[in-house]
Order: C-alpha cells, then structure tokens, then sequence
C-alpha cells in the first residue's frame, strides 16, 4: 500500500529514480480511483432512470456536475506526481525524462490539427490527424515497454539504484 501514496509524498520530485513497482502501483491507484468515479457516475444516472429519481434531470445535472468537478479536481492534484513518477521510471532505465514528450508531441499536434480541421474543414488534414493518431499510439506503447523494463543494477547517471540504495556493483564487480 506504501508503493501507491509513495509519489504523492515526492510529488514534484523530477531528480532520482523509480522502481517499477512504485509506477505501477502509482497508475493502479489512479485506475481505482477512476473507477469509484465511474461507479458514482453510474450510480447517479441509474437512479435518475429508475423509479425513486426518475425523472429528476436538474438533480442528476448538478450532482454529474458536481461529480465531474471533484474528478476534474483529482485529475489535476495527480497530474503532476504522475508527469514526476514517469520520468523517474524513465531515470531508472538510464533514459532521459525528455522521452515523455513522445507520447505528449504528437498528442498536442493532435489537438492543433483538430483545430485546423475545425477552421478549414480540410480533408487532407483529418489524414495528417490520423496519421498522427497512429505515431501517439506507437509511441504510447514505446513508453509502456520502457516503464516495463528492468532499471539499470546499480548507480547510474540518475543516482543510486532504487532497489538495492546500499549496493555499490562497482566495488562487487572489480
């Protein structure tokens, strides 16, 4: 249970390195989370459908909103721990944190393409969106391998090895 809350107490620490089983953790934690919120959400609009709320929209309106608000909230507490957990999983790999932005690049020219379409209404670049769509799905599970990878045994560039903080392989290895 420690492994789930361990970034949020280094919740913008961006230097040092992460083991697997603290990044993994981390993400089963916001996947619960993002479950209880479904479960709220289909617990509100399954009694507005049903017959003790039915028919009551404006009350299923304002807690939905209420709801998305408190999950917007979350959303937000969480992106930064989750943006700092990942680069030190990438650290542990011996890999910049900079290898993030090929999962975020071509998301963001994802977004200004779709604006673009929105303005011109061009089909060319409804192509040249899906073709990113597909460069951002390769690139997603480029980033899932590498947080599935081991961490280099040992110091690296990065600092001390998370697992082992003791072990000097230098001196063991001589």
């Amino acid at each position: 249970m420690n492994w789930m809350f361990l970034p949020l107490k280094r919740y913008a620490e961006f230097s040092g390195r992460s083991r697997r089983m603290e990044y993994w953790m981390f993400v089963l934690f916001q996947v619960l989370v993002t479950l209880v919120f479904g479960l709220v959400f289909g617990v509100a609009i399954g009694s507005a459908f049903s017959g003790r709320g039915a028919g009551n929209f404006g009350a299923l309106f304002a807690s939905m909103g209420i709801a998305f608000m408190v999950f917007g909230l979350f959303w937000l507490g969480m992106l930064l721990p989750t943006i700092a957990v990942a680069v030190r999983r990438l650290h542990d790999t011996d890999r910049s944190g900079w290898w993030l932005m090929l999962y975020v690049g071509p998301y963001l020219l994802m977004i200004v393409v779709q604006l673009l379409v929105f303005a011109a209404q061009s089909p060319g670049l409804i192509v040249i969106n899906g073709l990113l769509s597909l460069v951002w799905l390769v690139a997603a599970i480029v980033l899932i391998v590498f947080m599935c990878l081991p961490g280099t045994v040992g110091a690296n560039r990065f600092g001390p090895d998370p697992m082992y903080p003791d072990r000097d392989f230098a001196e063991t290895f001589r």
